[in-house]
């Protein structure tokens, strides 16, 4: 917390790393915003101007002429982001006090959140940045502004403690559910035997890391297992919406969104929902494994990483919220917030900075999710061993007067890349896509069969017409091909 001043106490002040006087007889000094950039940075403190220090080390007051006018350049200064990087002081941190015939300006300069540092003046991170020492301020290193940005990261907005929530404010559906996908995976675990309580806490979605040391859920746990109305108390524009566009006559065939009155809305229930009508739309050819079928591909995989990936990377205080929509041909997802660690790396891999690592840590637990940075790297290469269009990833940045937020776009093409070997249009995965893959697969088998088979007497063996068995020839030559290699 910062140091607090009392005008009673004025005689027995001096100097130390939290507390610097300025005469400023000519109004505010240079070195004012130097000490600001340096409390900010290490543990605050006060700024007071108006104020020198004698030999001894004690105190008298100068006095200031124009109080008023020279505290309306001092808020000018502060809102100019060239002068100083962020304003982090309220009307209240700006005081003035009369000291026998004189008035003094005390400024209370808080600790910067991690998120912010390096507060820096100038416009220059590296060369503006300072730290306070004993009752100095110094430049910081490069080494120490890099360490701070660093930091930024370390703590991200879904670890806050909401103090003015309870464990009550979950839905408690949401959080058995997911003790039992975690049982599933983890069944000797020893957490599967925790209370909720302790098993919340030890996932991050609760914390008593506090000051009143109180049981309380995270920025994370409200998210993810909160009911609906508790989670817009702290994130009033935060909003979940998943549309089917299967007929393209209407605006939607099927709708889940968070403020439907049916459901929790919160991201753990939307991710189960989801996923489950996300995955329907990609069938399974038939195939067994160790006599048993498998029901999933590689793409049911990378569905569920991009889903989990849009939720996790959300900026749940910007507007217009976490859209999915999903169409014949391809799915959509959009985000609100541009992706920390920017386009390139994303698509380059190795990296991950999620916007909410508790969330993202939840879903690692329960298997879904690559928290080592390579999971979009992943989705583009089992798109390209699929055969499918390359999906798309987009950032566009905010526009003020709509409204508009920044955002992240996702696109999943659906649609093979040469389309001619299904029919234009058609997808891979849906109903029609499989039932042409299965009918590609039996054709090769008679072939394989009878390499001698006519392609009438393929129609008649399979009830299917000519035209069909001929559609079904360009894919057989690709499989014959592969078997021959």
């Amino acid at each position: 917390m910062e140091k607090e001043f009392d005008l009673a106490f004025f005689d027995s002040y001096r100097e130390d790393n939290r507390c610097e006087v300025k005469a400023a007889e000519g109004g505010l000094p240079q070195s004012l915003w130097e000490t600001y950039s340096a409390m900010a940075n290490t543990y605050g403190g006060i700024i007071i101007c108006g104020v020198k220090e004698r030999q001894d080390g004690s105190w008298f007051a100068t006095g200031m002429k124009n109080v008023s006018k020279l505290k309306k350049n001092l808020w000018n200064q502060l809102n100019d982001h060239r002068k100083v990087s962020i304003n982090l002081l309220r009307e209240t941190d700006i005081k003035d006090y009369v000291v026998g015939e004189d008035v003094i300006i005390v400024i209370t300069v808080p600790v910067a959140d991690r998120e912010t540092k390096p507060v820096y003046i100038n416009g220059d991170m590296f060369r503006g940045s300072y730290k306070r020492n004993h009752e100095g301020d110094y430049h910081c290193t490069e080494a120490e502004v890099k360490a701070m940005l660093r930091d930024q990261t370390r703590k991200t907005m879904d670890m806050k403690v909401l103090t003015n929530m309870e464990l009550s404010d979950l839905e408690p559906e949401s959080v058995k559910t997911y003790r039992v996908w975690f049982a599933a995976k983890h069944p000797d675990h020893a957490w599967t035997k925790l209370s909720d309580a302790e098993f919340l806490k030890r996932i991050g979605a609760a914390s008593d890391d506090c000051e009143d040391k109180k049981l309380h859920p995270t920025g994370a746990g409200i998210l993810m297992f909160g009911k609906e109305y508790k989670i817009t108390r702290v994130y009033p524009d935060y909003f979940l919406d998943y549309k089917d566009h299967a007929d393209p006559t209407v605006r939607w065939t099927d709708r889940t969104y968070s403020q439907s009155p049916d459901w929790s809305g919160n991201v753990f229930d939307f991710f189960t929902i989801v996923s489950r009508k996300l995955l329907r739309m990609l069938k399974v050819p038939f195939k067994l494994k160790d006599m048993v079928r498998v029901d999933e591909t590689p793409m049911h995989n990378a569905v569920r990483e991009a889903l989990v990936n849009c939720l996790v990377n959300a900026d749940y205080y910007l507007s217009r919220g976490v859209l999915i929509d999903s169409y014949d041909d391809k799915i959509v997802m959009k985000n609100p917030g541009l992706s920390i660690v920017g386009k390139r790396q994303m698509l380059r891999g190795g990296d991950s900075e999620p916007r909410n690592a508790n969330i993202m840590k939840m879903f690692n637990l329960l298997g879904f999710g690559e928290h080592a940075g390579s999971g979009v790297p992943d989705i583009f290469s089992i798109w390209e061993q699929a055969g499918y269009v390359e999906p798309i990833i987009e950032e566009f940045f905010g526009n003020t007067e709509t409204n508009e937020p920044d955002k992240t776009i996702v696109t999943l093409p659906l649609v093979e890349k040469d389309q001619s070997l299904f029919g234009k249009g058609t997808k891979k995965g849906t109903k029609k896509g499989t039932e042409i893959a299965e009918r590609v697969e039996l054709v090769f088998q008679l072939i394989k069969a009878d390499p001698c088979i006519t392609q009438m007497e393929i129609a008649s063996k399979l009830s299917i017409t000519l035209k069909q068995t001929k559609t079904a020839f360009p894919c057989v030559l690709c499989l014959i091909s592969k078997a021959l290699k």
